[in-house]
């Protein structure tokens, strides 16, 4: 078989499989007509969740989407996506106690979680908001601030247009059962572990 044979059959083959492809993703796209809110859970230990959940905030207010955020825990930090989501008239409702590593008081930071946490309860009935992120909310439920079952009951029962994005390490796994969607984001490396500050404008 000469060269050109060679490269029209690796065409056809190529063009063959492609075909049996599309016919399969139309299948799938032409099946899923379903339209409601989705419960998306960013979760693991690479870096990258919280960006993640801010993007898809920033998709949804660019669309003419009404959103609502929740940080736990980070809130003492200078926020890049609170300075550019504020000025569409986006609200914050922050914990503003920082890590539990420099708070070292659990009782102080379990009335923040709940005072954070009443906040989230009013976005999650409030029918106007069409997506609400809650930053770190897999730490309250893991260190025990929040009771697991009224999160997952508000999550549950919120308006059914609403989209909810949860970020955090280590999502309970009644929260990844409720969850339509769970991305789990891997550490492969990370410039802190070399010695490299987080710096304003890509790390917050």
């Amino acid at each position: 078989m000469s060269d050109v044979d060679k490269s029209t059959n690796r065409s056809d083959n190529h063009q063959k499989r492609q075909q049996r492809l599309k016919e399969k993703v139309d299948e799938r796209i032409s099946a899923a007509q379903e339209e409601r809110g989705i419960l998306q859970v960013i979760t693991g230990n690479g870096k990258g969740k919280t960006t993640a959940g801010f993007g898809t905030v920033t998709r949804a207010v660019g669309h003419g989407l009404k959103a609502g955020v929740v940080q736990f825990i980070k809130g003492t930090w200078d926020c890049g996506e609170r300075k550019l989501l504020e000025k569409f008239d986006v609200p914050f409702v922050v914990m503003a106690t920082g890590f539990t590593w420099e708070t070292q008081n659990r009782e102080a930071d379990i009335a923040a979680a709940k005072t954070a946490w009443q906040g989230a309860k009013e976005m999650l009935a409030n029918p106007e908001l069409d997506i609400v992120l809650l930053d770190e909310l897999t730490y309250m439920l893991s260190y025990d601030y929040l009771p697991v079952d009224e999160v997952i009951d508000c999550l549950a029962n919120r308006p059914k247009h609403q989209f909810v994005v949860v970020t955090g390490r280590a999502a309970h796994r009644k929260l990844v059962e409720l969850a339509d969607t769970v991305s789990e984001v891997k550490n492969v490396k990370h410039a802190f572990d070399a010695g490299i500050k987080a710096q304003v404008g890509f790390d917050y």
